[in-house]
Parts: C-alpha cells; structure tokens; sequence
C-alpha cells in the first residue's frame, strides 16, 4: 500500500479532541452494522497525560451476503464463514485506502504517523490490523479487539518496512459466539510467524468489550502517548 494521494471524498466522522493542540490520534474503526457513535462512551474511560483527538468513522452502506444482502454500514461484504469461503479483498483493500486517507488528513492536522494509532472492533479491527501492517509510515500501533487478520496469506508478500516490531493490542473473549477465540488465535500466531510480537488478552465475555480489558487498553495507550 502506497500513501494515498486520493482525490477521494474522506469517509465521514465523529471527532472528539480531550484537549488543544491534540499530540495523539487514535482512529478507531466500528463492528459491522455499527456507525461511528458506537465506541464514542470510551472516550472518557481512557484518560492519558496528553491531549488525544479520538476519530471514530462511519464505515459506508453496503449489502452484506451473509445477512441476506441487507444494506449496513460494512467495512467489507462478508461472503459466508469458514476458513475456504472467500474474503471480499476489494472491499478490505478499498476501506483500507479509505482509513489510509484518514491518516493522511491526520498528518496534515500536525500529528506525526508516528503519534497515530489504529483501532477496531470486529470487522473494524480485521480493517485497522490489514492497514496498519501495510502502512508505509511508522504508526504508533494497532488495537484490534474481538478480531482476526483478514487475507492473511498476503501478509508476508504486502507487509511494510515501516511496520516491523509494531506494537499490537488484540483481545478477545473466551464465549464470543460471533469470531470464535480460535480464530482470534490463529491470526495471532500468523502474526508471530511475521514477526510481530503481539500483546494478548483474553477476557470471560462474549463479542464485546469488558472493564479489564479497557483498563489494559489505557494502560496500553499510556505508553504510546509518552
């Protein structure tokens, strides 16, 4: 993945700055059929000692297969589940362009790649994790919550330079109906064969975020913000 020099119209967004002059950015990417508002509560759960603009994106109106072909905010379609159904690598690669333009307007903003963090949920997770490993410029790092590496298989070939030793945030929980714990794990160790050292939690809970893991993620971001 190359810069983007996109002329395309930037992905709409909710924004929220703790403070002036914000030294950190935390782009922070929903779950399928979510919008931007749904992670906006945790601001005020992730006090840090800098000033911190929190982007949250609302994913574009797409029909997803697996639903029906129902029209939802979707990062991706998904097609079906199961590790030979195909993944929809226009879709993941186009949001990823789309995020990749976010960071962009960060960078102009004044805050440097390297004080940029993604984040995600779910299928916002799978989007923040493809980008950030394909990203040329050094990011602060990558949370990916309740999620998996989508086209895996292309990682060794796309990865960048700019992401070796990237500090990476993925939990999970143990009765997540939705991306089975495994699956989780499996990402995990393809992330470790590449050489990324990954932060790993797991958590009693389903598809959703609990209050030690939000702990372990401002105990987390604290430490991208020094």
């Amino acid at each position: 993945m190359q810069q983007s020099t996109s002329t395309e119209p930037l992905l709409e967004t909710l924004e929220i700055a703790t403070g002036p002059e914000p030294r950190l950015a935390v782009i922070w990417l929903h779950g399928l059929g979510a919008d931007g508002h749904d992670f906006e509560p945790i601001v005020p759960e992730l006090p840090l000692s800098v000033a911190v603009r929190f982007v949250f994106p609302h994913a574009p109106v797409r029909s997803v297969t697996v639903n029906g072909g129902m029209q939802m905010r979707a990062w991706y379609d998904i097609l079906g589940w199961g590790s030979k159904v195909p993944q929809d690598a226009v879709g993941i690669r186009a949001s990823a362009a789309a995020v990749a333009r976010l960071i962009d307007r960060e960078v102009a903003r004044g805050v440097p790649a390297e004080r940029i963090v993604l984040a995600g949920f779910s299928q916002g997770g799978a989007i923040a994790l493809h980008s950030a490993l394909r990203e040329p410029r050094r990011l602060a790092g990558v949370l990916a919550l309740s999620t998996y590496l989508p086209l895996a298989e292309t990682l060794a070939a796309e990865m960048s330079a700019a992401s070796a030793g990237l500090p990476i945030f993925m939990a999970h929980g143990t009765d997540d109906p939705i991306l089975p714990l495994a699956m989780a794990e499996v990402s995990r160790r393809v992330l470790g064969a590449a050489g990324y050292a990954v932060d790993w939690h797991v958590y009693p809970m389903a598809h959703a975020v609990c209050a030690p893991e939000i702990a372990a993620i401002r105990a987390w971001l604290a430490t991208r913000a020094t």
